[in-house]
């Protein structure tokens, strides 16, 4: 029996119509069809897939969180690729390959019960892993020169995203600090006037406060939003994905009663693995040091950044380069995955 409720044309439209708005504003109009059409494309290839094939027995919650990933990483990578100078004529090949890797990674690893988390890490490994593959493969075919294959491993739109959003989040904690400091009131939704009245969704304080995370969650990474969705009660998780389906959801809840309940549940969204320790991460790294000398690990590393190098190497010596844990933690997978 095919996946009741599984829209998956009209939700992987629905996807591409949100990436969009996410377009770097420098690319013209063949750079954003191409990240659209291929977001499109391998979301509604993966969402059909999954409909049609009854063996793999996967719920509507599955089904859409599978289709998700496929579509953010398919619009991450196509936005790498143009911005490496790799010519367009290898793009498509490229970007197969990688739908083709989280299709099947993510099937295994959804069938298998693995968590939400490790599933995420483990695909994001096999992403990254696949795409430096295939610009090694094309410097190998002498199809590209080394100094374009580095320029294309050095791209990583999810990790400029990442670093946009903390600056942002940042600049905005300063300027609230100044105006307390001053004596001036902080507004609490950026200025902008709240509309006042009754709202379809605020009968109910726990629909409204899942509406309102939905809310939230629609301006996230998706590895963070399912992460979070990982520790709620399943149906509470699935009402919130159904939610974030919603293109009109923001125009239901009345933005005071969803700022009180942003107000109520911050301090109570659950944290990220917390068995990922810097210590533990060292461990890791020294542990692949006993399977591969520093000439190996050179090789193995040759189109990683040079953070990445550096903390691998610092790792080696006991020292803890400061970057993200769970970054960290995908590092140290890697190398462990390459002994």
């Amino acid at each position: 029996m095919a996946i009741q409720g599984f829209d998956y044309k009209g939700f992987a439209q629905n996807l591409a119509q949100q990436a969009l708005e996410l377009i770097p504003p420098d690319f013209n109009d063949n750079q954003e069809n191409y990240v659209a059409n291929t977001l499109l494309n391998f979301s509604t290839v993966a969402g059909q897939a999954l409909y049609d094939d009854e063996s793999l027995g996967f719920n509507l919650d599955q089904a859409v969180m599978i289709t998700q990933i496929i579509a953010e990483w398919s619009f991450h990578k196509s936005v790498d690729l143009i911005r490496s100078g790799i010519p367009q004529q290898y793009w498509d090949p490229i970007m197969q390959k990688i739908a083709f890797t989280i299709f099947e990674i993510a099937k295994n690893a959804f069938h298998q019960g693995l968590p939400q988390d490790q599933c995420l890490q483990l695909i994001e490994h096999h992403v990254k892993k696949t795409y430096l593959d295939c610009i090694a493969e094309l410097k190998d075919k002498n199809l590209i020169d080394e100094g374009l294959m580095e320029q294309a491993a050095s791209q990583s739109n999810i990790d400029a995203m990442m670093q946009q959003q903390a600056q942002a989040e940042q600049a905005q904690a300063q300027a609230q600090a100044q105006a307390q400091a001053a004596g001036m009131p902080v507004p609490q939704n950026g200025g902008a006037a709240m509309p006042a009245g009754p709202a379809p969704l605020g009968a109910d304080a726990k629909v409204l406060k899942l509406a309102t995370l939905a809310m939230l969650f629609q301006k996230m990474k998706q590895e963070k939003v399912q992460t979070i969705l990982n520790k709620f009660n399943p149906d509470d998780a699935q009402s919130v994905i159904k939610f974030m389906g919603m293109p009109d959801l923001g125009s239901k809840v009345d933005a005071g009663a969803a700022l009180r309940c942003l107000q109520e549940i911050k301090t109570s969204i659950p944290k990220g693995n917390q068995n990922v320790t810097p210590s533990r991460i060292l461990n890791k790294i020294q542990n692949v040091s006993q399977y591969l000398d520093k000439s190996q690990l050179e090789q193995t590393l040759r189109l990683e950044r040079s953070k990445v190098k550096k903390f691998v190497f610092s790792a080696l010596e006991g020292e803890y380069y400061e970057i993200p844990p769970k970054v960290a933690n995908i590092i140290a997978t890697h190398l462990e995955d390459s002994v």
